[in-house]
């Protein structure tokens, strides 16, 4: 059976087959439904510059702009990825000086690793600063481990530790497409940007994965956490810092655990060895596991726990 573009990316339920680029380029178009579902006018922004494992991630954008077009969805590739960022960063600011034209706008930044490097001081401005409560930043930390294609290898988790923000590993491109929901959710909660880690063998691969809108309702936690921690006009630097380490750090925790994003998918009575994985180390720990006849079954008799790490900073 063959499968068209307009199957990829109009079909907002079920079964998709897909590649990661283009599972990347689902997302937008899925929140823009969901913020529609609860009566959000928004539109969506996405920057960066290209490089492995994103390489072809700007032309999935392009094989997409009619739909894109049509989902208030606006791709404009950066000159390089400081600038990109810059302007991922303006994307938050529209009701700051006069009101802006709908309720808010969700972005994504995408760069390789050393194009992370290169836009620390971005990155550090635009999260110091906070997202718009209908707005949140996803950046794409496109992570070349083993210099594939890359000068040299590169790992980008530490740069986001640097700038405070979080990090979400996915195992594989399932993950890939929740995650990249969550992350928008937990943006506009937490007033932080965040990250997800996309490596090569998730992005240069292909698979079938299945959309459930309903998996797509987060809780947002009642309290006071979530308060005082979006962009504002005329912000202090100090009071800047104050709120990353006060408000939005813990309530990016409060989140995350609200929404259970680290979980256990291995639990028994009994206690023998604990098993903590994130990202592709997690799906490598399944298939070791599997080689040496342990199952989800076996594990309880064996005493073995299994933690899932989603979110692997804050933790």
């Amino acid at each position: 059976m063959k499968i068209t573009l307009e199957d990829k990316y109009t079909k907002n339920e079920g079964k998709i087959f897909a590649t990661g680029s283009q599972i990347l380029v689902k997302l937008p178009l899925v929140q823009k439904l969901l913020d529609e579902k609860i009566n959000l006018n928004t539109s969506g922004f996405i920057s960066g510059y290209r490089g492995s494992p994103l390489g072809v991630y700007d032309k999935a954008l392009w094989e997409a702009k009619e739909y894109l077009k049509k989902n208030s969805i606006l791709f404009s590739p950066g000159l390089n990825e400081d600038l990109a960022a810059t302007a991922v960063w303006g994307t938050q600011q529209p009701d700051l000086m006069s009101k802006g034209t709908n309720d808010g706008v969700f972005s994504i930044w995408y760069g390789k690793g050393p194009g992370v490097d290169r836009s620390g001081d971005a990155f550090k401005h635009g999260n110091s600063a906070g997202t718009a409560k209908n707005g949140g930043v996803l950046v794409l930390l496109g992570d070349d481990h083993a210099s594939k294609s890359s000068t040299i290898a590169h790992q980008s988790e530490f740069a986001m530790l640097d700038a405070l923000i979080p990090i979400l590993n996915p195992s594989n491109l399932e993950d890939l497409f929740n995650y990249g929901i969550f992350a928008w959710a937990l943006s506009r909660y937490s007033g932080l940007w965040v990250s997800m880690k996309c490596i090569t063998s998730n992005m240069d691969s292909s698979s079938s994965i299945n959309i459930n809108l309903d998996n797509l309702k987060f809780k947002f936690p009642s309290n006071d956490k979530n308060k005082d921690v979006h962009i504002r006009a005329n912000d202090m630097i100090l009071d800047q810092e104050r709120r990353l380490y006060e408000k939005k750090i813990p309530a990016a925790i409060e989140f995350a655990s609200t929404n259970n994003i680290n979980k256990y998918l291995w639990k028994s009575n009994k206690k023998k060895l604990g098993i903590i994985g994130t990202g592709k180390g997690f799906s490598d720990t399944l298939d070791s596991l599997e080689m040496l006849g342990i199952n989800k079954k076996s594990s309880k008799e064996l005493g073995i726990h299994l933690l899932k790490v989603g979110m692997s900073w804050p933790i």
